[in-house]
C-alpha cells in the first residue's frame, strides 16, 4: 500500500485535487470548529490545509512519504502552518484525550486493523469532541461497476456500513449518520455519482 499511495502522489497534479472535501468544510463551519483537528490518512492535504486556513491547529498523517511532500507544498502556497508525520497510526505515539476535533475523508484503512484504528482514534479525542466522517459505503461497488472512475476501495470490507460505524464510535453522540448518493468532483480519482456514509458524532464524557 506505501508504494500504491506514494505512486499515485508522486505526480505533478493533485489525486484528489487541492479543494477540500465539501462535507468536511461544511462541517467545520456548521459547528465553528476550533482547536486542534486530527487526519488521519490525509495524503495530499487539501483538507488539512482548509482547516488551518480556517484557524485550526491542524495535525495530518500518512502512510506516504509522497504525500507528505505535496501536502507541505500546499500549505506553503495557502501560507499556513500544520504538521505532518509519516508512518502507522500506533507507532506516532499520540497521546489520548488530545484533539478536539478528528476528521476522517476517505480514510479506508485495512480489513484487519479498521475497527481498531476507529476505536484507538475515538480515543484520542477529548470528551465532547467531534468526529466527522465521509467514506465509501459497501453499496459503492455497484456504483463502481456503473463508474470505475468514482473510485475507492475494491474490497467490501474496507468500505463503510451504518451499523459498523455504530459500533465503532460507540461512546458517541450521533449528530448524524447517513448513508447517500453524492456527485463527487475531487480530482481525477473521485469522479462522478458515488455512494458514502456520511457521520458527525460527539464524544460522550465517561
Amino acid at each position: 500500500m506505501i508504494e500504491f499511495w506514494n505512486d499515485r502522489y508522486s505526480k505533478e497534479v493533485y489525486a484528489y485535487g487541492t479543494a477540500p472535501n465539501e462535507y468536511l468544510k461544511q462541517a467545520i463551519i456548521q459547528y465553528n470548529l476550533a482547536g486542534s483537528m486530527l487526519l488521519p490518512a490525509e495524503g495530499e492535504g487539501r483538507n488539512a490545509v482548509f482547516a488551518a486556513e480556517k484557524g485550526l491547529h491542524v495535525t495530518a498523517f500518512d502512510i506516504s512519504e509522497e504525500g507528505k511532500k505535496k501536502a507541505l507544498a500546499l500549505a506553503r502556497l495557502k501560507n499556513v502552518d500544520m504538521e505532518y508525520h509519516v508512518g502507522d497510526l500506533d507507532k506516532l505515539g499520540f497521546k489520548e484525550n488530545t484533539f478536539d476535533s478528528l476528521a476522517l475523508i476517505y480514510a479506508h484503512f485495512p480489513t484487519p486493523i479498521k475497527s481498531m484504528y476507529h476505536k484507538h482514534l475515538a480515543k484520542l479525542l477529548k470528551p465532547n469532541g467531534l468526529v466527522i466522517l465521509e467514506g465509501f459505503s459497501k453499496s459503492n461497488l455497484e456504483q463502481v461497476k456503473l463508474n470505475p472512475g468514482i473510485g475507492g476501495p475494491k474490497n467490501k470490507d474496507m468500505l463503510f456500513s451504518k451499523v459498523e460505524i455504530e459500533q465503532d464510535f460507540e461512546n458517541f453522540e450521533i449528530l448524524e449518520l447517513e448513508e447517500k448518493m453524492i456527485d463527487l468532483e475531487e480530482g481525477e480519482f473521485h469522479k462522478g455519482q458515488g455512494a458514502v456514509i456520511r457521520f458527525i458524532g460527539r464524544k460522550l464524557p465517561k
